[in-house]
């Protein structure tokens, strides 16, 4: 039963269509699992057995005659709990939102519904999707399954953990700062964030408007591409929806990555690295090389200067969407959060404008060194996954707060909302997961995707299971 917990999208969805794998066999198994190691992990705030069963029953009858929709028909998802479920409630990993039971499905939910796929469960995160750790004091933190006392990443820390241990086949997270990519490294799995408007935010609670993004995490790359094709498309309800036209990104995935130009900006994001991350970013640089793409090195102005710009940003856009719960009833919030919010409140409107008009710089900067290079390739984690409670974390002898040193890497590829993946490359001297960040052009998911999916083939990493 656990081998079936771990076989890819692709590879179920393929013997479902043979009929030579049942979906109610394949959500057994996984509600199974859920059960022997949801106690270790802690990666589900509700989870939906009865629904779950219902819906691979209806189809399995649909299948069998004839009626198969697509690749996800039969597949169990699992969504990061602040997707709105209708008649599910929905908490926003908060205590203010606990009760909260929406009247509509999201449309990420609903265009999975409308796939076939089987919403198994409503995933842990960090309250409210302000922090990197999944540490929530209401519902216990999300564990990380490479080593239990560690912290997943955050704040879709349940998405990634359930996908990485084999409770769910895939999940949806959100990125605002790097928390589908984040998690997905320091979990050992693939993390998806598309372009900025690729993906409705529909029904899906906010941490700054401008800035959110709704992404895939998966095991495999080509189960990524599998899953960007159901939810990705227009949604007028959506102000920031971008009409450009759903491709199937598996029709690229497997062409070679001959004549792809990678570029690395040494100066930001190697400057501190964990013990072999920088060896393994630099081995997989190395191993593209080998499959026929060219490597330089690219200089991106204002770079260090992204996570400011976009702190400054985000702050007070978050603190609009709390501001009355701020008001009314501050000590429902997580400490951590209402303190992430209250520096947000004292942003001036001129520190706002200013943050806007130097992230218009920078993104120039980003499209002027996309001119040269089709990627850009970088450490998706700085270190391994911190232990759980441990404020402070090392890093090339010094100390540095787990906000500041996780964010570092993934935060600069929100602001010009570019599509980046984050997929396994190596392990830390003490077996925890390191991530490599791959960002292309706006719209241009198939190149990163191509790219990804070739270093995937050409290594092992994605292979292998953790311990528990």
């Amino acid at each position: 039963m656990t081998d079936i917990c771990f076989l890819s999208i692709a590879d179920a969805s393929y013997l479902i269509a043979q009929g030579e794998l049942s979906p109610v066999e394949l959500v057994k198994a996984h509600l199974k699992r859920i059960s022997d190691t949801e106690t270790s992990l802690n990666s589900f705030i509700t989870t939906l057995d009865e629904d779950a069963l219902s819906s691979a029953h209806a189809a399995e009858v649909d299948i069998r005659s004839g009626k198969r929709i697509g690749d996800l028909h039969g597949i169990p998802i699992g969504l990061k709990d602040l997707c709105n479920t209708k008649g599910v409630r929905t908490t926003i990993g908060s205590k203010i939102m606990a009760d909260f039971v929406p009247t509509e499905d999201a449309t990420v939910v609903e265009r999975l519904k409308s796939a076939g796929a089987i919403i198994i469960g409503k995933l842990q995160m960090h309250e409210f999707a302000i922090g990197v750790t999944s540490e929530n004091p209401h519902y216990g933190p999300a564990h990380n399954p490479w080593s239990t006392d560690r912290i997943t990443g955050g704040s879709s820390g349940g998405s990634a953990s359930s996908v990485a241990s084999g409770q769910c086949m895939g999940t949806i997270g959100t990125d605002t700062g790097g928390s589908v990519r984040l998690p997905a490294a320091l979990c050992g799995i693939v993390g998806l964030k598309p372009t900025f408007g690729r993906v409705s935010k529909n029904g899906v609670f906010p941490v700054a408007w401008n800035l959110d993004t709704v992404g895939p995490m998966t095991r495999t790359v080509r189960d990524a591409a599998l899953m960007l094709n159901t939810i990705s498309g227009y949604d007028q309800r959506d102000q920031f929806s971008s009409n450009r036209p759903v491709e199937d990104w598996t029709t690229s995935i497997d062409q070679d990555i001959r004549g792809i130009r990678i570029g690395v900006h040494r100066d930001y994001f190697f400057d501190r690295l964990g013990i072999n991350v920088e060896s393994s970013i630099t081995t997989a640089a190395k191993v593209l090389e080998g499959l026929g793409a060219s490597i330089t090195e690219v200089s991106i102005p204002l770079m260090d200067l992204a996570s400011s710009i976009a702190t400054t940003i985000v702050g007070p856009e978050a603190v609009e969407i709390h501001m009355q719960d701020l008001l009314e009833r501050p000590e429902d919030f997580d400490p951590s959060v209402r303190v992430r919010l209250e520096a947000g409140a004292v942003v001036s409107a001129h520190q706002y404008i200013k943050a806007q008009r130097a992230r218009t710089l920078f993104n120039r900067n980003v499209r002027t060194a996309m001119e040269t290079v089709d990627i850009i390739l970088s450490p998706t984690n700085a270190v391994g996954a911190p232990k759980i409670g441990q404020e402070m974390v090392p890093v090339e002898g010094e100390f540095e707060t787990k906000l500041t040193l996780l964010s570092k890497l993934t935060r600069p590829f929100n602001l010009p909302g570019v599509p980046t993946i984050s997929l396994p490359c190596g392990f830390t001297p003490d077996g925890l997961p390191i991530g490599l960040q791959l960002s292309g052009r706006p719209f241009d998911e198939a190149t990163i995707l191509r790219v990804a999916h070739s270093y995937e083939q050409a290594t092992e990493w994605h292979k292998r299971r953790p311990p528990i």
